[in-house]
């Protein structure tokens, strides 16, 4: 089951991993905790794909805080790398966060994540999500149901979406990490590169336009990243929009090109944001790439997971 940590009051360092099952909020916390965007935010399940990483510091200490893929039960091979990945942050960090969606009944599938949190052998911090969309006499029952099901260090009711109870969070997370000094730089964010980021904002835009059965089956390749003039604010970028089937790639495009001129505008100006440049050139193509999801080769090639 999980082990309680040890209460200290000096400065700490460490590793977070914040687990759960698909859509329980695991990256708006993220972004929430670091106070800048580092994960793509979707209604669509499985949104993350990678271990993401991610830095926060204060006068308390460092915390290197790490989301993952959600916990599920692997069809293709693209979920069972993604699932290695859940695997090896538990086995790598100091502490775990498991990040529940408090809105929806407890089930199998939560059964699953929680006892794979239980017995992972780390320190596990339960936070109840999304606890603004609920009723409040309905907090204290979950509570109560997830005392009993688990053991935790501590449970906490929150929201990742407007922020309620995340700073008591981090307090609850500096008094669980074991001392130390930092393991990165100050101004260190990530681990992740400039061109993996803008290939999330391009699949974030995909999955924000395209129909509910498409988000499971796309990727995004960056084919070209020709920073040669980024000192005159200008980037030229080519990705191309990976699918299964040529019915997808209609989707993708849409009517006279209208659903990838879309998501090329609305990528465009988050991307111009991420790399802080003037103007992007930003070329969409749609490419099929049967069972792509199944090929080791593919996913390698695609730097998935």
């Amino acid at each position: 089951m999980c082990s309680e940590g040890k209460l200290s009051l000096t400065m700490k360092s460490g590793f977070v991993a914040i687990v759960g099952r698909p859509n329980a909020g695991k990256s708006t916390l993220l972004n929430r905790l670091l106070g800048y965007k580092i994960s793509i935010v979707s209604d669509k399940p499985q949104t993350t794909r990678n271990r993401i990483l991610g830095v926060h510091n204060s006068d308390e200490g460092q915390v290197i805080f790490v989301d993952t893929p959600g916990i599920h039960k692997p069809g293709f091979l693209l979920n069972k790398r993604m699932m290695e990945n859940v695997y090896q942050a538990m086995r790598d960090v100091d502490l775990l966060i498991h990040m529940v969606d408090a809105s929806e009944p407890f089930g199998k599938g939560e059964k699953f994540a929680l006892d794979l949190v239980a017995h992972s052998g780390k320190p596990c911090l339960l936070l109840l999500n999304k606890i603004d969309s609920m009723n409040k006499g309905k907090v204290l029952p979950r509570i109560e149901l997830y005392n009993e099901q688990g053991s935790y260090a501590e449970i906490i009711p929150a929201s990742a979406l407007d922020g309620t109870n995340v700073d008591l969070l981090i307090e609850k997370i500096m008094e669980y990490l074991p001392e130390g000094t930092q393991l990165y730089p100050e101004d260190y964010e990530t681990d992740k590169s400039e061109r993996f980021f803008v290939a999330e904002l391009i699949r974030e835009k995909v999955l924000a336009r395209t129909r509910q059965e498409l988000p499971y089956s796309t990727a995004v390749q960056i084919e070209e990243f020709d920073e040669t003039r980024r000192e005159e604010d200008f980037v030229r970028i080519t990705a191309s929009i990976i699918v299964d089937k040529p019915g997808q790639k209609r989707i993708v495009i849409g009517r006279g090109g209208k659903m990838s001129k879309e998501i090329g505008v609305s990528a465009r100006k988050d991307i111009e944001e991420l790399l802080q440049v003037k103007k992007i050139y930003l070329e969409l193509n749609v490419k099929i790439l049967p069972e792509w999801r199944n090929r080791h080769y593919l996913l390698d090639e695609l730097d998935l997971i």
